[in-house]
């Protein structure tokens, strides 16, 4: 074999160098971790989030590391501003090739709370629509770009349910189904839709939870005995984006410890 030769004997990339990555949610926890990880792997990243400063600073700290980031504020409730910045990605960017629907906020009540409906059309703008929205802006660019990534990040109460907080868990079960129907529907366009399912991650959500309640919550329910780390579910995630796992379609997949498995 001659120097210079390659030696791989497969086929498929693993590499997203160059690729342009949008990721909602990206100012902390598991949407920061995604950000900083892609564009450890090559990737120019588009960091998005309602908090401004704190999406500016994520952007700032990977260009000090010599990678590529911009950054745009933008609320996932608000339709005409996602349009404004998915395009200014796209201007800027050159195009959009993987899309992290990532933004969620912990929004739950009891069915006869007063305020139960306000918080389930909150939960919905934010959590489903908001995804909804996101796809039907960058659909366009995916296609162009061809196989695009779609990742919908949902919860493993899309796997199940916990007490009050049904407007959460139900609209995480709709990203479930959205991402089920979409893969199906987008497929044959070159465009894979998958679903990342978190369980306990410590993350500003979970940051209010008293750590002995941690420590308790995870040693009777998770298997692994401990609560995730958002950059754990960054690579799972990354992997999902890869050209390889490019038959990898409609996949809903817990990154919970094994929690969802255990059955006592």
């Amino acid at each position: 074999m001659s120097a210079g030769e390659d030696r791989s004997l497969s086929r498929l990339s693993r590499s997203i160098d160059g690729k342009v990555a949008l990721i909602t949610g990206a100012a902390s926890g598991m949407g920061r971790a995604t950000a900083h990880l892609l564009a450890d792997l090559g990737a120019s990243v588009a960091v998005t989030d309602i908090d401004e400063s704190g999406v500016q600073a994520v952007a700032e700290q990977i260009r000090e590391h010599g990678r590529s980031a911009d950054w745009w504020r933008l609320d996932v409730g608000d339709a005409d501003l996602i349009e404004k910045v998915v395009g200014s990605v796209v201007e800027r960017c050159g195009g959009i090739d993987i899309l992290v629907n990532n933004a969620g906020v912990a929004l739950g009540a009891p069915i006869d709370a007063e305020t139960y409906e306000t918080v389930w059309e909150r939960a919905f703008q934010i959590m489903l629509t908001g995804q909804v929205r996101l796809i039907r802006a960058v659909l366009p660019h995916l296609e162009a770009a061809g196989g695009g990534r779609i990742v919908n990040v949902a919860s493993t109460e899309g796997l199940g349910a916990s007490r009050r907080m049904s407007p959460y868990t139900a609209a995480k079960h709709g990203v479930v189904g959205l991402t089920r129907s979409l893969a199906v529907e987008l497929g044959g366009r070159g465009v894979t839709v998958n679903c990342v399912c978190p369980g306990p991650i410590h993350t500003g959500m979970t940051s209010v939870i008293p750590d002995e309640h941690k420590e308790r919550f995870a040693r009777r329910k998770v298997p692994i005995g401990r609560y995730g780390d958002p950059e754990e579910v960054a690579h799972v995630i990354a992997s999902v984006v890869l050209p390889a796992s490019s038959y990898l379609n409609g996949a809903i997949i817990p990154v919970d410890g094994g929690m969802t498995a255990k059955s006592d």
